[in-house]
């Protein structure tokens, strides 16, 4: 719900997540880049002098005083100090999906832990049957991790060709992945481990547990409490990335609450009043609380470490000798082959593999959210490894070794972005039916609308047994609904079968003429001009006082004597509340807010974001048909 848009009390949830959507894709697409920019200059560097590359990162800093001190090599420092921050990200995001995304299914959490667990192993073991007999049969963990960074840079790639849950069904399945990669680093490639010391990383991370569950929100303690871990984590012998992903994935992810953006919009109101420093910093405490403390911490750290963290991670790991003797004698060796097989061939393997079991076993009860295609796409780009598998090579290999393993690691970007891209070109060629049935499959979406449209009840407009339905909450004086009017228009005239709902969500603690004018719709509906009082409301959002609602009920030919009663006794005032109520039920606070076939809209509201949502709806709902023939039921 964060967002780079002024900070306005009417400005929906569905505004803000769409800005922090578009947002977090440009980073991920641009996050990729860089990262591929500090592999290259790794390379660069590394093949016009290598002695300088290794002295640079072999550079000793050290931080404390006296016998208290940690002295660590400038490889080191970034390995595992920085990275804690990119595991931090990742445990945010993973948390949020958990809380508030798709993996609100449980079922699909646990299907995402079985694929990630068997993703995982069947890889390890075809390195270890690659390198069987071999003394470098100890670095199967290289082959087990798949780079987040680098998957969802990739996904970002081939965005219009693979549905949107596919994010999803990646970050999920990714963050398995890394759980796991960092425990096989604690347990298998960690030093003699000191049990004092990791009792007492344990320990804290439980009063962060703690503190997050009773609802403290004292960021510098626990930020204090971070570090504590991490560095008892890192003299007991254990790599402390580990512990960004557990304190992320304790921050809690949430809708902001009506009663928290209500009294955000009170304190801005006094500080507006009277704009003291006091005032001020009431009302920056009170905006800030209305925001989940996940996106805050989001949005503050996804910059950092998408721009600056891991490019440089790429560089301080990526530099690898590439001379042609190198490179061939890299690919005779168990080490890269092991590697590339392991997560190109593996990858797909334990990920389809696991999840056509899950479904067998289970007779269909546990099956992905999306289609075999996106499946099978999704393992392909999970092939990608980088970030955990040099870190692991890193610890489990020194020399040639080393060398062999960082080009099986690149090779294998090159390999499962080059098969991706294959994977998802032969799906697009498929007939538009098939294809959406191998992209989406045949689950029906989780429901986020709390109340279904009642066609006996509700405000339509389109026809009633439409494909399609888009419900928006919406307040006529929002000046954010009307600026998504004509993206609804232009819906309404396309050619995709879609009908439109509208539920009353008067802001009323910052639009003064909201809840009347919301009213005075219901009373013009009385008199069967509901549409029309709607589509004049929200053309002239900045004249809605009493005198010119009777003003526009003369001018759309209403009876304005019956129109001026039913304002007076406040006729409409139910049936507003009914929506309002129904808008709490379904946890939305803010306007416009859409629901698209019962899911949540968590983009944009303009033209493009809304056709594409309506239509990636359109082809779920294609893709659940088992005949063609079988008449279209009525959109719920």
């Amino acid at each position: 719900m964060s967002g780079n848009q002024p900070s306005e009390a009417c400005q929906g949830m569905s505004t803000r997540r769409g800005s922090r959507w578009r947002a977090f894709v440009q980073t991920e697409t641009g996050s990729a880049a860089l990262l591929l920019m500090g592999v290259a200059a790794a390379l660069l560097w590394a093949n016009l002098d290598m002695r300088s590359y290794e002295a640079v990162w072999a550079a000793h800093f050290t931080i404390g005083f006296d016998a208290h001190h940690l002295s660590l090599d400038l490889h080191e420092w970034i390995n595992a100090g920085l990275m804690s921050l990119f595991f931090f990200v990742v445990g945010l995001e993973a948390r949020r999906e958990f809380d508030v995304g798709e993996l609100r299914d449980r079922r699909w959490v646990l299907l995402s832990a079985v694929a990630g667990l068997a993703g995982m192993v069947v890889p390890a073991v075809i390195y270890m049957a690659v390198n069987a007999g071999e003394s470098s049969v100890h670095g199967w963990g290289t082959a087990m991790s798949t780079d987040t960074a680098f998957a969802l840079g990739i996904l970002a790639v081939f965005g219009s060709r693979l549905p949107a849950s596919l994010r999803a069904f990646i970050l999920s399945i990714s963050v398995v992945d890394d759980l796991i990669a960092l425990a096989v680093i604690a347990v298998f490639y960690s030093d003699d481990i000191d049990v004092p010391a990791l009792l007492v990383a344990v320990g804290t991370l439980l009063v962060i547990a703690v503190l997050r569950l009773v609802g403290v929100r004292n960021g510098a303690l626990c930020a204090v409490l971070s570090v504590v871990v991490w560095a008892a984590l890192h003299e007991a012998g254990v790599d402390p990335v580990i512990t960004g992903l557990a304190v992320g994935a304790l921050v809690l992810a949430y809708p902001a609450p009506r009663g928290d953006l209500e009294r955000a919009s009170h304190l801005f109101r006094l500080f507006r009043e009277q704009p003291t420093p006091e005032l001020q910093r009431s009302a920056a405490q009170g905006l800030a609380a209305a925001i989940s403390p996940n996106e805050r911490l989001e949005q503050a750290f996804l910059p950092w470490v998408s721009f600056g963290i891991v490019p440089l991670f790429a560089l301080a790991n990526a530099g690898v000798e590439v001379s042609g003797a190198k490179l061939a004698q890299a690919f005779t060796s168990p080490i890269t082959l092991g590697i590339v097989c392991g997560c190109v061939v593996g990858k797909v393997i334990g990920i389809v593999g696991s999840m056509a079991a899950a479904r067998l076993l289970s007779k269909g009860r546990l099956r992905p959210n999306v289609g075999w295609g996106s499946v099978t796409a999704g393992s392909t780009i999970a092939g990608a490894a980088f970030t955990v598998s040099l870190l692991i090579a890193a610890i489990a290999f020194e020399g040639e070794q080393l060398n062999q393993a960082r080009i099986g690691i690149l090779a294998t970007l090159i390999a499962a972005f080059s098969i991706s891209w294959t994977v998802s070109g032969v799906i697009a060629l498929l007939p538009p039916a098939r294809r959406a049935l191998t992209l989406l499959g045949r689950t029906d979406p989780m429901t986020d609308l709390a109340v279904a449209v009642d066609a006996r009840h509700d405000r339509i407009r389109g026809p009633q047994d439409a494909v399609v339905t888009v419900v928006e909450y919406g307040d006529f004086e929002c000046p954010y609904c009307g600026q998504a009017e004509p993206a609804v228009r232009e819906l309404l005239g396309s050619t995709v079968d879609v009908r439109f709902v509208w539920r009353h969500l008067p802001l009323t603690d910052v639009h003064p003429n909201a809840q009347l004018a919301a009213e005075a719709s219901e009373a013009a509906a009385r008199q069967g001009r509901f549409w029309e009082m709607h589509d004049l409301l929200l053309a002239r959002q900045d004249a809605l006082s009493a005198r010119d609602l009777l003003r526009y009920a003369q001018e759309l030919g209403l009876e304005v004597s019956v129109f001026r009663q039913d304002l007076e006794q406040r006729r409409g005032a139910r049936r507003v509340a009914e929506d309002v109520d129904s808008a709490d039920l379904s946890g939305v606070s803010g306007t416009p807010t859409f629901f698209i076939n019962g899911q949540r809209h968590h983009g944009a509201y303009d033209v493009a974001a809304l056709t594409a949502a309506v239509e990636h709806a359109h082809q779920r709902t294609l893709a659940t048909r088992r005949d063609a023939g079988r008449p279209r039921p009525a959109a719920r």
